[in-house]
């Protein structure tokens, strides 16, 4: 088998509070600190009339902006609305969660108009952001990610 130089794939833990990115070099695995100097990173997305923040900028300013501050968005990727532990959740959130098409969305206003986001699409942001802690680290630009899940996702999830 024949080496290229390609740049290697990164390791993602996408935690429902908080986050981390690793890669494997030189023989061992290296967990990524992010621009903060923190090797974990918080799974939150906010939104302001400005701009979307992710992680620790966004971890910090939920207490001024709790409706617009998501966490926790994991705990919905799947999931129908109805779902019991959805609808125990939503009492414990800031944050708005409506139904659409019998799934649960998450509601945010993002400058100045009512956004509607999957959870999956939050969870995204949070991916996106690892991916750019990673290559921001590494000096390159990653193609390839394992990304982990719990065990006790089901197929939908």
């Amino acid at each position: 088998m024949t080496k290229t130089s390609k740049s290697p794939a990164i390791g993602i833990d996408l935690g429902t509070t908080y986050s981390c990115v690793g890669v494997f070099q030189h023989g061992k695995v290296e967990i990524i600190a992010n621009d903060q100097g923190n090797r974990t990173t918080p799974s939150y997305v906010a939104f302001t009339d400005t701009e979307r923040l992710v992680g620790d900028p966004a971890k910090n300013q939920a207490a001024l902006n709790p409706s617009n501050t998501v966490f926790d968005a994991k705990r919905l990727i799947g999931r129908k609305f109805n779902d019991p532990t959805v609808q125990s959740d939503m009492k414990h959130w800031p944050f708005k969660v409506a139904q659409v098409d019998g799934r649960p969305k998450i509601k945010a206003e993002y400058k100045g108009e009512q956004r509607m986001f999957a959870p999956e699409e939050i969870s995204s942001m949070v991916l996106t952001k690892m991916k750019e802690t990673a290559e921001a680290y590494l000096g390159q630009s990653v193609r390839e990610a394992v990304i982990t899940v719990p065990a006790y996702f089901n197929d939908a999830q």
